[in-house]
């Protein structure tokens, strides 16, 4: 319970003031802790974010199977999903949890990159195993690729979040994400 109160309140942390403005100060009064408490979970700053890291990769994958609603192994799963972000402007603007510690992260510690290769993966696998499911059914075009598609959306969605963060705006998310569904629904037969 006190680990995972700490990671909460790192991660909420990481979010909002980025990696280096990250203190065990911060996150110890964040997380209603004592020092002595943080380091006994986390010795040090890289085993905190390695938690971090974990934690928000599986907050998306239980954010996406929830905003699916009825699973995504239908085109009115993956249009549910989308919604869930287009609907809620904030989201938006505030980027991908995700995909904004990963480029932060990433670029000072390259050991973190198998970390979030493997978040993305479990993400990308979502998609994939619905498209899989797709295709299984019949109900994809023959040359379908279910690992290309998945790419497809997961790359139309942390681009268009990018994009919108900037912007301050979703109109980016807006037209990357049906852009993007557009194209996977050509592939329907």
């Amino acid at each position: 319970m006190t680990r995972e109160r700490i990671v909460e309140a790192a991660a909420g942390i990481v979010l909002d003031h980025g990696v280096a403005g990250t203190t065990n100060d911060l996150v110890r009064r964040a997380a209603a802790v004592s020092g002595s408490q943080l380091t006994h979970y986390f010795p040090d700053k890289e085993s905190l974010m390695s938690a971090v890291i974990a934690w928000r990769a599986q907050s998306v994958m239980n954010l996406t199977v929830l905003a699916a609603r009825g699973g995504l192994d239908t085109f009115d799963g993956i249009r549910a999903w989308v919604d869930s972000y287009l609907s809620r402007e904030e989201v938006c603007v505030a980027g991908c949890s995700f995909g904004s510690i990963a480029g932060e992260v990433m670029k000072t510690q390259a050991a973190t990159r198998a970390q979030f290769a493997a978040g993305f993966d479990q993400w990308e696998a979502l998609f994939r195993a619905g498209f899989e499911s797709m295709r299984e059914r019949g109900e994809l075009k023959p040359g379908a690729a279910p690992v290309a598609m998945a790419n497809v959306l997961m790359a139309a969605f942390q681009g268009g979040m990018l994009l919108s963060q900037a912007a301050g705006d979703a109109a980016p998310l807006n037209d990357a994400l049906n852009g993007a569904l557009a194209y996977l629904m050509s592939l329907r037969v």
